[in-house]
């Protein structure tokens, strides 16, 4: 059982609000009702869920009619206008959500939802509670807000708060020490901060005349309203002093209307873990109701990492009796034969199952999923690679991997403040302070400001000039400012993503268990969520800095084996090119062999330029690189391009013959075949639209290659978990993380040597030698504390 344990308190006011302003109106089809607020609040509930894994959740609601607040200052909020009737009925409708979701509710007449959460923090805060095995735990509490009001309660003894930036998808954790990043003082003297400047969203009047420069570096200086009068003779210039004076009255009164109160009159207890009360099927029900199709897809995969899992106590999770407790992991396997059939449907849900199917149950569902695995001829693939990996990948997902929590706090203290002086940056160039994360907003300062747009600019949806990277990077050399944006975005996604996201997620022994998913990509390869740590980026220092977080335990060491230029070993297997082959064969560096018969020059007469420019057409064929990707990557014209994608094809002729048999193929099929039996279906090669089958011709080209390669690691994952079984060693070797051509291994210091050497081995020789066509597969073995700072091992 954890000692810590998460309460997470929702300011469901707030929320509602933010999402009822943030999303377009809309209402449910059959009944007519609004329901783009209920939505924001459901979507924002499951990000909640799956980001920061409470186990306890309670809502806040404000109460109609006036509070303390109120009584004191009958101004109080008066600026505000009233609530709509539509934003009204979802206010009310909220309850039922929470009801579905088995969330209690407090509410209070008299006080707002602030003052029920400050006094249920102060009730909480410190306190040792005991679960219902008598252990005991202490709470760790995030106030979950669609504003700033609750950042006065964040401290160190574990109270943070989870608010939105913007929307409803850019969210921030705010710690103590990250509310003196962005207010320059510390949580409790937000009071203060608004005692001077006010608040008008609230109608808090502050002193009149000091704005937030003002009242900043007032409370920089003096600390506290209390204090600031105590020495206003210290206080300058003495227009400050003077306004200071004017409004004594106003400032305290204005930090008593802001201090949330933490003795609200409630019986609050601890409600039961929140998945003991969720009941699936009343939120699908209510959902059906309120027509939240995608939603109900998505709250499905909240209480397990596989969706077909039963997670109603044994009552059904679809229409008919399809899936009960004692069926869960037919279901599971059902979903993986499923993918294994007909790739495209990554995870496949219940639904999924059912549809392909079309079964009353889950006994008449396995029945045509075992026909198809047959009739398809893919049951080796699930026999031997798929089904035998569950085990594995599941253990996997429970080990996690040590994170060093030090070097992420080190690295957001840095990035952030780069981050900042960027911001600064950009607004310089620009002439003016603007949101950069904004598309609408940057795009009217790049176009219509700056006159930066080209003339086949692509626009979005909406009709605005596009702002994606793909679009920014065409104009990287137009404009300073282009490279300090999208630098600007490389570091907000890094913060938003691993720096900032991953603490929240670590486990009581600082472990990061992401969810890797054997279903979850088209490819065949394994997809990883909450967090990606396939994306995390390594062609970048910045990016790169992150894996040093990732660390072994003490007593351990990591060791990572990656595949060496894998896919173009496949592409020279499946092809039987013969340069291609004879360059694997000479063990030379393959984009300078590529270069050197390219060229026709000797190996050691490639220069720099002419390998890079191997380089991309390499990596280009693997994914179907035309004429006109060749030339962007090049950075050359067009007839320069066609002139070296002429003489890499006339030399490599059994390359070229390969690539167009793939796609002849793939057209008369309908699918393309890995090595050892994967397929991958395709529909794209029947549109009449040009664009759609250039694309679909491309895809075709990279599958063979791309699953090849997922079928020949996943392979691996289990010889090695038969060794490290076999050899008793399981405690001692540890898989943590599979990432595209990498495994990495936590592994007792003793066997670091011995494990890289025999785990080497194994997954060099997962394709027979009579099929190698005499191609080495070189895997290369690296070993460290942690997951950045790794050195070969011989």
């Amino acid at each position: 059982m954890k000692n810590k344990r998460r309460l997470i308190l929702l300011d469901s006011h707030a929320i509602i609000h933010r999402a009822y302003h943030a999303l377009p109106e809309f209402s449910a089809s059959s009944t007519g009702e609004p329901t783009g607020a209920l939505y924001g609040l459901v979507a924002m509930l499951i990000k909640i869920m799956n980001e920061l894994k409470p186990d306890y959740i309670v809502a806040a609601f404000d109460e109609s009619g006036p509070t303390f607040r109120h009584e004191a200052a009958a101004s109080y909020k008066a600026g505000r206008k009233e609530n709509e009737a539509n934003l009204d009925l979802q206010l009310e409708r909220a309850k039922d959500v929470f009801k579905a979701f088995g969330i209690s509710v407090y509410s209070l007449q008299g006080f707002e939802a602030d003052d029920v959460i400050g006094t249920i923090v102060a009730e909480c805060q410190g306190k040792t509670f005991k679960d219902s095995q008598g252990l005991a735990f202490k709470l760790e509490i995030i106030i979950a807000s669609g504003d700033m009001d609750t950042m006065q309660l964040v401290d160190d003894r574990k109270v943070m708060v989870y608010t939105l930036k913007k929307g409803l998808n850019d969210t921030i954790l705010y710690d103590e020490k990250r509310v003196v990043e962005r207010f320059g003082f510390e949580p409790k003297k937000l009071i203060d901060y608004k005692g001077l400047r006010g608040d008008p969203s609230d109608n808090i009047m502050g002193v009149k005349g000091i704005g937030e420069k003002g009242a900043t570096d007032l409370i920089q200086e003096f600390g506290t309203i209390e204090n600031i009068y105590k020495n206003i003779k210290k206080v300058k210039p003495e227009r400050l002093r003077k306004l200071l004076e004017e409004g004594e009255e106003e400032a305290f009164f204005s930090k008593t209307l802001a201090t949330i109160r933490p003795d609200a009159p409630i019986d609050f207890k601890l409600p039961k873990e929140w998945k003991e009360n969720f009941k699936l099927n009343d939120v699908l029900e209510l959902f059906k109701t309120l027509g939240f199709r995608t939603l109900s897809e998505r709250v499905k995969k909240l209480t397990s990492p596989n969706p077909l899992l039963d997670l109603g106590e044994g009552r059904d999770i679809s229409p008919g009796e399809v899936v009960k407790a004692g069926e869960a992991n037919e279901a599971k396997e059902l979903s993986l034969a499923l993918w294994v059939i007909d790739s495209n449907i990554t995870a496949p849900t219940v639904e999924d199952v059912m549809n392909f199917t079309k079964a009353k149950d889950i006994k008449e569902a396995e029945r045509v999923i075992e026909a198809e695995l047959d009739k398809r001829k893919v049951r080796k693939v699930f026999e031997d690679i798929e089904k035998p990996l569950m085990p594995i990948v599941q253990k996997m997902n429970e080990t996690g991997i040590k994170i060093d929590k030090k070097v992420l706090d080190g690295l957001a203290d840095k990035y952030h403040k780069e981050l900042s002086r960027l911001e600064k940056e950009i607004w310089k160039e620009a002439g003016e302070e603007f949101n950069i994360n904004s598309p609408k907003v940057l795009s009217d300062i790049l176009f219509t400001k700056l006159g930066l747009a080209e003339k086949r600019q692509k626009k979005t949806p909406g009709g605005a000039l596009s702002t994606k990277e793909s679009e920014l990077e065409k104009l990287r050399e137009k404009h300073k400012i282009i490279g300090l944006i999208l630098d600007y975005r490389e570091l907000s996604k890094l913060l938003s993503t691993y720096i900032d996201a991953i603490p929240p997620l670590l486990d009581k022994n600082s472990r990061l268990h992401s969810t890797f998913l054997q279903n979850g990509a088209v490819t065949g390869r394994m997809a990883s969520n909450n967090p990606n740590l396939q994306n995390i980026p390594i062609k970048t220092t910045l990016g790169r800095a992150i894996r040093n977080a990732f660390v072994a335990e003490k007593g351990f060491k990591l060791v990572s084996l990656d595949y060496s230029q894998i896919e173009l070993r496949i592409a020279a297997i499946l092809s039987g090119d013969k340069k291609l082959v004879e360059i694997f064969k000479k063990g030379e560096d393959v984009h300078a062999g590529v270069a050197s018969r390219v060229f026709k020059v000797p190996v050691e007469k490639v220069d720099k330029g002419m390998r890079v420019r191997a380089k991309t057409i390499n990596f280009g064929i693997l994914y179907g690189m035309g004429i006109t990707a060749l030339q962007k990557n090049l950075g050359t014209d067009r007839k320069e391009a066609q002139e070296f994608y002429n003489k890499y094809f006339s030399t490599f002729t059994g390359l070229a013959v390969y690539l167009d048999k793939v796609k002849a193929e793939t057209e008369r099929r309908g699918y393309t075949e890995t090595m050892f039996g994967r397929k991958r279906y395709f529909t794209g090669f029947k549109s009449p639209l040009p664009y759609i089958r250039a694309q679909a011709e491309r895809m075709a080209i990279n599958a063979p290659l791309q699953g090849t390669q997922a079928d020949i690691i996943k392979i691996a994952m289990k010889k090695i978990d038969d060794y490290i079984k076999r050899n008793g060693e399981s405690g001692k070797v540890k898989l943590l993380l599979q990432v595209h051509d990498e495994l990495v291994f936590e592994v007792s210091d003793e066997l670091v040597h011995e494990a890289a050497k025999n785990f080497k081995k194994i997954m060099e020789t997962i394709i027979p030698e009579g099929e190698l066509k005499g191609v080495p597969i070189v895997v290369e073995a690296h070993a460290g504390d942690n997951w950045g700072e790794m050195e070969k091992i011989k």
